[in-house]
Order: C-alpha cells, then structure tokens, then sequence
C-alpha cells in the first residue's frame, strides 16, 4: 500500500511536468519496491486513470462545452468549435502516427531510445530559447484559444503522436509545442491536459479489452495508487495554472526548457 501511495504522489505531479511520469514510475517501482517490469508497467498505466480524472473534474465546464458542441454545433460559440476542431484533429493524428511510431519501434527499441533523448534535449533547447525571445515581445504577441486553427492541430497532433514512444513526456512535449506556436503560457496548459483526455481514455479501454490480464489492474492498492494520483493531480493542475498566470510567458518557457533538458541528462 505504502508503494502505491508514493507512485500516486509521483504520478500526479509529474503527469503535468516536461518529464516522462511512466518512466519515472517504472524506474521507482522496479528499484526502490522490487517489482517486475510487467507489474511496474501496469501500475504506471492504470495511475494515468487519476490524472486523467483529475484533468477531467478540474476542466469539467470546458468538457461540457465541448460536448454540448458535439450535440448543438450551430448554438455553440466559436471559441468552443474551435477547440473541438482542434481535439479531433489532435486525436485521430495522435492515433494514427503514433500506432505507426510503436509498430515501427518494435525491434529497434534501442535506436528510438538514443533518438528520443536527443529530440528532447533539442526541444529544450528551442524552448529556452522561446523564452528568451519572449522577453522582446509584447503581451499582444502571444495567441489566445480564439485564434487556434488546424495547422496548430495537425503541428500538435503529431508532437502527441512522438509523444507515444518510450522516454518522451506527452505533457512535455505537447506543452513545448504550444508554446512553440506562441500561445500564452496559461492556455498551452489547458490545451495540453484538454488534448489527454480523449488519449489517455481511449488508450485505456483498448488495454482493458485487448490486455487478457487487465482485469488484474483493480486491485485494491492500484485503486489506491489512482486515487492518490487523482487528488494530487488537481492540485498540482491548480498550482501550476496559477503560476503561469502570475509570470511572464519567457520565463515559463524557460523553466520549461531548462526542465525537459535535465530530464534526459539526470
């Protein structure tokens, strides 16, 4: 039980970080607790569900919106066509490159692992470099959700899709590329934990219905580890969209860069 509570704790605060929350897991379950890699896997699959519900409950009037969209497209506001738009265009890219990425990686797992450091490392490294840009901009520069459009959504999805490969952080990696197309710190956020709810449910159902032991995953002390992850999940949500209101956009970019880079070299 104590294992579950410390991979909860670890879940919810990383899942939003430019750090790979699977990856961490799975190294502090395997080294620190002795489990297999399989059950450290399972584990680090079924935490995603609290932050999942975490991102859920705390953006529930987006979703809400976002569905009455789906049921009454012409009373629906512009802003919200939009961001549904946006999330199909996110999710079927996300799907259909990222399946593509895993297929290919199988039996080259090694070249894709060399890869994915690298890539991260020079995402850092344009993030860096977005924040000290920034400071040169005014506010007005920086983009709203009213002005999202589908190349954003096609750029993004296939970041997403990247993004399925062992080692890469999906919160990372789709935060850098918001940021990249110079949307304001706070709305790359909400973007980012909007464009993880359709994936990260949809990647759950297919490993429920097509993991034969799957059933295994509601064991008392995962549910445990969800629910963990769950409630510090929203508060970290909460803290960090805080934070990124109160500073400026270069310097969110900055630690954002600084962030995916140790990620890779610690």
């Amino acid at each position: 039980m104590f294992e579950s509570i410390i991979l909860g704790l670890v879940q919810g605060v990383t899942e939003w970080l430019p750090v790979s929350s699977s990856g961490l897991s799975t190294i502090i379950s395997l080294n620190f607790f002795e489990k297999t890699l399989y059950d450290s896997v399972t584990m680090s699959l079924f935490l995603h569900l609290g932050t999942f519900f975490s991102a859920l409950i705390y953006f529930r009037k987006d979703v809400v919106e976002i569905l009455k969209t789906l049921s009454n497209w012409e009373e629906s506001s512009e802003e919200y066509k939009k961001i549904f738009s946006f999330l199909v265009v996110v999710t079927v890219l996300t799907g259909i490159f990222g399946g593509f990425l895993l297929k290919l990686s199988f039996g080259i797992e090694n070249i894709f692992s060399d890869t994915s450091k690298t890539i991260t490392i020079i995402i850092g490294v344009f993030l860096i470099l977005t924040g000290l840009l920034q400071f040169r901009r005014s506010v007005a520069e920086e983009r709203g959700v009213e002005s999202i459009n589908l190349v954003d959504g096609f750029f993004v999805g296939i970041i997403q899709g990247i993004a399925t490969l062992p080692g890469f952080s999906r919160s990372g990696l789709t935060v850098a590329g918001l940021l990249l197309r110079r949307f304001k710190s706070t709305e790359c956020l909400r973007l980012s934990f909007l464009m993880s709810l359709p994936v990260v449910f949809g990647g759950n159902i297919i490993l429920y219905f097509f993991e034969p032991s799957a059933s295994g995953f509601f064991k008392p002390e995962m549910v445990v580890g969800a629910l963990v992850s769950f409630l510090v999940g929203i508060l970290s949500i909460h803290l960090l969209i805080r934070l990124s209101k109160k500073i400026n956009f270069g310097w969110f970019a900055l630690g954002f860069g600084v962030l995916t880079i140790l990620a890779v070299l610690v």
